[in-house]
């Protein structure tokens, strides 16, 4: 009986301390999806920003001649 309840504690010991690395883990992977987001956004808005001066410049294009 003493047996199985010291393999029971090893037993709760590891899912304990595998549950705290998972915790941890999951923490640092929330903080790079939150930079990657924010990554994301600045880019959408360069993208759009250069979009925009693109129809700004085709516009100023002569028309061509057929």
């Amino acid at each position: 009986m003493l047996n199985e309840l010291n393999a029971l504690e090893i037993k709760i010991a590891q899912v304990v301390a595998l549950c705290r690395t998972l915790r941890t883990e999951n923490d640092v992977l929330r903080e790079q999806l939150a930079s990657v987001e924010t990554d994301k956004e600045r880019l959408t808005e360069r993208m759009a920003a250069a979009c925009a001066r693109l129809e700004q410049l085709a516009q100023q294009l002569p028309e061509a001649k057929t």
